[in-house]
This record gives C-alpha cells, sequence and structure tokens, in this order.
C-alpha cells in the first residue's frame, strides 16, 4: 500500500473534545490569536510573516485565499486583479476594512466555481478534517497554468512545538490558567508529513522552502513554504 493510500484511510478526521472550560474562552482566544493580541500571539504573528512574504513573492491577478481568517495576508499582495476569499468563520472578518477589498466571499470551497491563476493557503491546511477532498477541490478550481501555494507550521517537529510552547502558550496559561497543548490538538489534526503527502499526490510540488529561524532543516524550522503546480 502506498504512502498515499495509507494516509487517506486516516479521513476524514475527528476532533478531540474540548470540555466546557475551553470552550468558554475558544472564540474569545481564536480571534484574538488571528488578530496578535498579547503579547505570545504577537510574538507569533512576527515569526508567520514569513510565510506571509513568501506567499506574496508570487504575482498573480486572480486569486483565491483559502482559510482568509481575518483578512491579514492582504495587505501582502501587490498587483492583482480580483481578490476571492473562503472564510466560514464570519466573526473574523465580519468588521474588517480589508473586506472592501474582496470580491467574493465564500464559506466553502464546495461554493467557488471560479478558477484562479493563484490558490493559497497559509496555516490552514493543519486545520482540515476532510484533507484529501478539500485538496482535490482546489485542484479543480486552479487554471492548468496557475500555482497553488501552501505554507504550514511544521506541525509534528520539535522546533514548532517548541516555537509555540514559548509563546502563546505562555500567554495562554497565564490568561486563561489552562494547558495550550490541548488547543494545539485539537486544532492541527494534520501533520507536516501528512500534507506533503497528500498535495504530492495531487500536485507537482516544484519548490519547498523552510523558514530559516532556528535553521531550515526538519526538525529545526518553524514553518514550510510549498509551490505546486499541475502534474
Amino acid at each position: 500500500m502506498s504512502d498515499y493510500n495509507k494516509i487517506l484511510n486516516l479521513y476524514p478526521k475527528k476532533r478531540i473534545n474540548l470540555d466546557l472550560n475551553y470552550q468558554k474562552i475558544y472564540e474569545n482566544h481564536y480571534i484574538h490569536n488571528r488578530e496578535g493580541k498579547g503579547i505570545g500571539n504577537y510574538l507569533s504573528k512576527v515569526m508567520e510573516s514569513w510565510m506571509h512574504k513568501k506567499v506574496a513573492s508570487v504575482i498573480k491577478k486572480d486569486i483565491l485565499e483559502i482559510g482568509a481568517g481575518n483578512i491579514n495576508h492582504l495587505r501582502y499582495e501587490k498587483n492583482y486583479l480580483n481578490y476571492d476569499i473562503v472564510e466560514p468563520f464570519e466573526n473574523l472578518y465580519r468588521n474588517n476594512p480589508q473586506k472592501k477589498k474582496i470580491r467574493n466571499i465564500f464559506s466553502s470551497l464546495h461554493q467557488v466555481n471560479n478558477k484562479y491563476d493563484k490558490i493559497i493557503s497559509i496555516a490552514v491546511l493543519e486545520h482540515l478534517t476532510d484533507l484529501p477532498n478539500e485538496i482535490q477541490l482546489c485542484k479543480k478550481l486552479l487554471k492548468d497554468d496557475g500555482i497553488f501555494q501552501v505554507a504550514i507550521p511544521c506541525e509534528g517537529e520539535f522546533a514548532f512545538k517548541l516555537g509555540w510552547m514559548l509563546t502563546t502558550a505562555i500567554s495562554f496559561k497565564l490568561k486563561y490558567k489552562l494547558d495550550y497543548s490541548r488547543i494545539i490538538e485539537y486544532e492541527h489534526v494534520n501533520t507536516m508529513d501528512e500534507i506533503i503527502t497528500i498535495l504530492k499526490h495531487h500536485f507537482n510540488i516544484k519548490k519547498i522552502k523552510r523558514s530559516p529561524f532556528i535553521l531550515p532543516f526538519k526538525n529545526l524550522s518553524f514553518y514550510a513554504y510549498l509551490e505546486c503546480e499541475h502534474m
């Protein structure tokens, strides 16, 4: 059995259950985390800027962002014509002034019927419980000469775990008196290796880069960037 078929058997995945203490603060924490509020979240956002800059380095006219959150990536993009987003959590972007720059807002990839020069996903694929099907949809929505840019945390590796333990986890513990690892376990259902294996099955991955801090090697980098194209 191939590595892809072995991984395919894991999907769709199920999230762990969060107890009441986590449920009470989850939405508030999630919004603050996306906005970079608090010193731990702020440091995390600074480190994440590497992913945004990598994705914005390729200029295309028609862009679809998957999991746009509070539309924090849009300010990095230049010289685009149309910018559409997929984001199911409306509270993240409802009052955002950047919203006026968006052509279409979808709550699911299944609603999208356009084709794009560039589809982007920044710190999103690790969250998707039905990742193989979502990647297959991206493949259908990408133009023949288009590019699918993926930026992900190196989930499952040492440096990424150390990174959130020394930033977000500390502020989370001080604020809520709860263990942040439970949130990570709930949110990050896919490892970096799983994501790459699924991408390789559907796309030609023409470039993989790791963030330079600590070092751009396995277990010593926080984030990874991939450029994918049709086979």
